[in-house]
């Protein structure tokens, strides 16, 4: 991102912020007791280059994918849920009478992302699931419209997502909405949460942080997944 963009930023968020906390908006969501991490799209075709999705290869290189291994480690060391989310559609034929696409590739290339393409949308080998981690297929922006996703959390107790992934403006951001709007603890994790547009990150995590979730550092969340799992031993 240029500087003269992010002092730019910088400037509306110090002006957004003054009007918020007069409001009562920027209050805390905070941590539960039980974690799970959902990691939105972090696919080969948002994660690698040449694709229509792909997202900002340095960020997600340097930034999100390391993020991602350290959150990692600490959900598998504490034996918490872990839920990677995808997208990927069978009927990818525009002029068909019926598609699982519905109107979204009126709008986005989302035809490219074929089912029968396993490499495309396949997790990122670089933080791969694991047994006992669950990838979810999704069809819209939020994981949780139209998902079994709400379910299973709740099956497993969940009250807090920690939500990575791309793109801050589209899929990262409905998951977070819709799962405070489905009673869970939302938590943005700032370093693993990636876009194609510059400033979207920013400007997207300071508006969750506002109004739909807490962000929070990575380390500032492995800490508390640690915590979780001293607790459980």
């Amino acid at each position: 991102m240029s500087q003269d963009l992010m002092a730019m930023l910088e400037q509306a968020f110090e002006e957004s912020t003054k009007l918020y906390k007069e409001r009562g908006f920027q209050r805390r969501v905070g941590f539960g007791k039980r974690p799970a991490l959902v990691s939105v799209d972090l696919a080969n075709a948002w994660t690698r280059p040449g694709n229509p999705f792909t997202c900002d290869q340095e960020k997600m290189d340097n930034e999100i994918i390391p993020g991602m291994q350290k959150l990692l480690k600490a959900f598998r060391a504490a034996n918490l849920p872990v839920i990677h989310v995808t997208t990927a559609y069978e009927i990818t034929d525009r002029n068909a009478p019926f598609t699982d696409m519905g109107l979204w590739h009126n709008k986005i290339p989302v035809d490219v992302v074929d089912l029968a393409d396993k490499e495309l949308w396949a997790i990122d080998s670089r933080i791969a699931p694991v047994e006992g981690e669950y990838t979810l297929l999704k069809k819209r922006a939020s994981s949780f419209h139209g998902t079994e996703l709400a379910g299973i959390l709740r099956a497993n107790g969940v009250d807090t997502i920690l939500v990575t992934g791309v793109t801050a403006c589209a899929c990262v951001r409905q998951t977070i909405c819709d799962g405070i709007a489905d009673g869970f603890r939302p938590i943005a994790v700032k370093e693993c949460i990636g876009d194609r547009v510059p400033g979207a990150v920013a400007w997207n995590l300071f508006d969750i942080d506002a109004k739909f979730g807490d962000v929070e550092s990575v380390d500032r969340c492995v800490d508390y997944i640690q915590t979780i799992g001293q607790t459980q031993s």
